[in-house]
C-alpha cells in the first residue's frame, strides 16, 4: 500500500495533499515522511503488503506462540533514544528497552530501579535544607554490550539534556540542578540550586517527562545525539527487551534479554505495528490479530466491550483531556474572550457524547483522587448567553452570517487536533459545532500525531505554537506538580507552556508549591493554582484521563502504573 489515506466524514484524502471537507473546514495535513499510513477496513488488510503484522507465516491468523506479544500503536516513534521522548507511546516504547532510576508501582507508588532505594529525608537520601539529593545505584545492571550501568551516565544524561543542542522537549526539573557529583560508580549526588519538592519523582522518574538512562559511553563522543545511528537502532539497551528492527512507518520488533538485572522476561518477543486509525486496530483485536491496543480512546469503549475475549483495564492517570488556546494569538490573549469561549463548551454534554459515561468531568487540571485536588475550584459554567456578552464586552459584535467580527474582522479560529484518534475527531466537531453557536468561526486541521506533538526543534505543531485553539490530552506524572505547564519562563523547550500563560498571581503560587516539600504547604498552593486556572482559563479542562487498555485475556501481568504502561514489561507473559 504505497498511499496514505486518512478517513474524514465518510471521505477518504490522499496523505499528498491538503483538503477541505464540506463546510466543516476540516483539513487533514500529514507527514509525507510517513511511509505507510494504514487506515483500511480488516477486509481490505490481505491486499496490503505493509500491514504493520508480524505475523509467523506457520502460524494461522490470531494465533501465535504464547511467548510473543503482538501490539497495536496509533502513531510512529519519533526516535528510540530514551532522551528524545515526545509522546506517550515514545515513552512506552523506550521503556520496554531502557530504565529510569525511580519508576512507580502500579499504585502510583515510587519504586526503585537502577537506584537501590528512593531518596528520602529519613533516609538521609535528601539533605535538611532540600539541596542535595543522593542516590545509590544497583550493582547488578549492565548494558547490553556487558559494560555497566554507572553514575557517569547519570550525569551525562543530565548533561544531555541540558544540552541546548540536543531536541529534548522538555528540562524541567533538569534545569535547577547546579552539579552532579560522581565520587564513585555507584553514587550519585545531586545539588540544586533551590529546594524543588517535585524533584525525586522527577529526575529520571515517573513525573513530568519521565526520562530514562542513557550509555554514556556509547552517546557521549557527539556533539548532539539529533541524528545519530543509535536513535534508530539502540542497539545498546539495559531494559528487559532488545531492539531488533524499526522499519518506519510500519512495525518494531524487540526480543527478551535474558540477563535483564531483575529477571529475565516471561515474553521471547514483542512486536509492535503501527496502525494509524483506531477503526482498524479494533478489527484487529476482533479477530485477535493483535494482543494489545495501545491506550485506546474512550469513543472506542461501545465497540470494544462487546467483543468476546478481550479484557478492558482503566487506568485512572494524574491527567486530562482538554482544549489550550494559544495566549500568543489575539485574540485569546484577553481574557474576555478565553472566558467566553470556556461558557460555551457544554462539558457535560461532550463527556456524555464521547465517553459513554466512563469519565468524569474535570473542574481544573488535577483529579479529585489526587491529595492536591481542590473541590472548591470550579471552571465556568455552560451558558452560551454570557459568552456573547463577553464577546461584545471584548468588540464583538455579530454579522449578518452570525459570526462576530471587531473592526471588520471575523473571530475566526483554528483547532488543531491528531488525525488517528476517533475520539479528538468527533470532539473538534462538537467544539467547532458549540463556539458557532456564540458567533465563533472554527476551522479545524487534523495532524499525524508523531508531527503534532514532535518537539519544537523538529517543527512539532503543539510545542513550536502553530495552533490556535488545540485539543490537548494530558499526562503528567504520580507528583502534581503542573509548573512546566503555567509558569512563564516553562515555554518551549523548556518546559509544556504551549499557551504561553504567564501571571504574576501563578509565579508565586508555584514558586511556593516548588519550594516546601511538606504535603501541607503544597496542596495550600495547589489549591490556589486551580483557583487561578479557574478564572483565567488558559485551558479548557474537559475529563480527567481513565486511560482504557483493551489486552486479550491470555495478555497476562498487565499492570500499568499513573505514567507508563510499560514499566514493568519483565513481567509480562501469555497464555493460549
Amino acid at each position: 500500500m504505497l498511499a496514505a489515506f486518512a478517513r474524514v466524514n465518510g471521505t477518504y484524502l490522499s496523505s499528498q495533499r491538503i483538503h477541505a471537507v464540506s463546510s466543516s473546514k476540516v483539513v487533514v495535513v500529514h507527514n509525507p515522511a510517513r511511509t505507510c499510513l494504514i487506515v483500511a477496513l480488516l477486509v481490505a488488510l490481505a491486499g496490503c503488503s505493509r500491514v504493520g503484522l508480524q505475523t509467523n507465516a506457520h502460524v494461522p491468523a490470531g494465533h501465535t506462540p504464547p511467548d510473543v506479544l503482538r501490539i497495536a500503536v496509533m502513531q510512529d516513534v519519533k526516535s528510540l533514544n530514551p532522551l528524545l521522548a515526545s509522546t506517550t507511546v515514545d515513552g512506552f516504547v523506550d521503556r520496554l528497552m531502557f530504565e529510569p532510576l525511580l519508576s512507580a508501582d502500579e499504585r502510583g507508588r515510587p519504586v526503585p530501579m537502577l537506584a537501590t532505594a528512593v531518596p528520602a529525608t529519613s533516609n538521609g537520601g535528601i539533605s535538611p535544607n532540600g539541596r542535595t539529593i543522593t542516590y545509590h545505584l544497583r550493582r547488578d545492571v549492565r548494558w547490553s554490550d556487558g559494560q555497566p550501568v554507572t553514575s557517569r551516565d547519570v550525569r551525562w544524561s543530565w548533561q544531555a539534556i541540558m544540552n541546548p543542542a540536543n531536541d529534548v522537549v522538555s528540562r524541567h526539573g533538569y534545569d535547577v540542578i547546579r552539579s552532579i557529583e560522581t565520587p564513585n560508580d555507584r553514587t550519585v549526588i545531586v545539588r540544586l540550586k533551590v529546594p524543588f519538592a517535585p524533584f525525586v519523582n522527577t529526575f529520571f522518574a515517573e513525573s513530568d517527562q519521565p526520562y530514562s538512562i542513557a550509555p554514556a559511553h556509547v552517546l557521549a563522543q557527539y556533539s548532539d545525539i539529533n541524528h545519530v545511528p543509535f536513535d534508530a537502532a539502540p542497539t545498546v539497551t539495559d531494559g528487559p527487551f532488545r531492539f531488533v528492527e524499526w522499519v518506519h512507518g510500519d512495525h518494531l520488533t524487540l526480543v527478551a534479554d535474558p540477563h535483564f538485572f531483575l529477571g529475565a522476561p516471561k515474553l521471547a518477543r514483542i512486536e509492535l505495528s503501527i496502525i494509524p486509525d483506531e477503526n482498524t486496530t479494533v478489527q484487529l483485536l476482533r479477530t485477535r490479530s493483535i494482543d494489545y491496543m495501545f491506550q485506546a480512546s474512550i469513543d472506542t469503549n461501545r465497540e470494544l466491550k462487546d467483543i468476546p475475549g478481550l479484557r478492558i483495564v482503566w487506568n485512572d492517570m494524574n491527567g486530562y483531556q482538554g482544549m489550550g488556546m494559544n495566549l500568543n494569538h489575539a485574540p485569546l490573549n484577553d481574557v474576555r474572550v478565553r472566558l467566553a469561549i470556556a461558557a460555551a463548551l457544554d462539558r457535560e454534554r461532550i463527556v456524555k457524547t464521547l465517553t459513554g459515561g466512563q469519565v468524569r468531568p474535570a473542574t481544573e487540571d488535577l483529579p479529585d483522587w489526587m491529595w492536591a485536588y481542590n473541590p472548591d475550584a470550579r471552571p465556568p459554567a455552560f451558558d452560551p448567553a454570557r459568552a456573547r456578552a463577553l464577546l461584545r464586552s471584548a468588540g464583538y459584535v455579530p454579522r449578518a452570517d452570525g459570526i462576530v467580527a471587531r473592526n471588520g474582522v471575523p473571530l475566526r479560529l483554528e483547532l488543531v487536533t491528531e488525525v488517528a484518534d476517533t475520539t479528538h475527531r468527533k470532539l473538534v466537531q462538537l467544539v467547532q459545532a458549540m463556539l458557532r453557536d456564540i458567533g465563533v468561526a472554527v476551522d479545524i486541521k487534523l495532524f499525524p500525531a508523531d508531527l503534532l506533538y514532535a518537539p519544537q526543534a523538529m517543527g512539532g505543531i503543539m510545542h513550536g505554537g502553530k495552533f490556535d485553539l488545540i485539543v490537548l490530552p494530558w499526562y503528567s506524572g504520580i507528583d502534581p506538580d503542573d509548573s512546566s505547564q503555567f509558569m512563564c519562563a516553562n515555554v518551549p523547550p523548556n518546559g509544556y507552556n504551549d499557551t504561553h500563560y504567564c501571571s504574576p498571581e501563578m509565579e508565586q503560587a508555584q514558586r511556593r508549591a516548588l519550594r516546601f516539600y511538606d504535603e501541607r504547604d503544597r496542596r495550600a498552593a495547589y489549591f490556589s493554582i486551580q483557583k487561578l486556572l479557574a478564572r483565567d482559563n488558559p485551558i479548557v479542562f474537559l475529563w480527567w484521563q481513565r486511560q482504557q487498555e483493551p489486552i486479550s485475556v491470555d495478555f497476562k501481568g498487565f499492570a500499568p502504573n499513573p505514567t507508563v504502561e510499560s514499566w514493568n514489561a519483565w513481567r509480562w507473559s501469555k497464555s493460549h
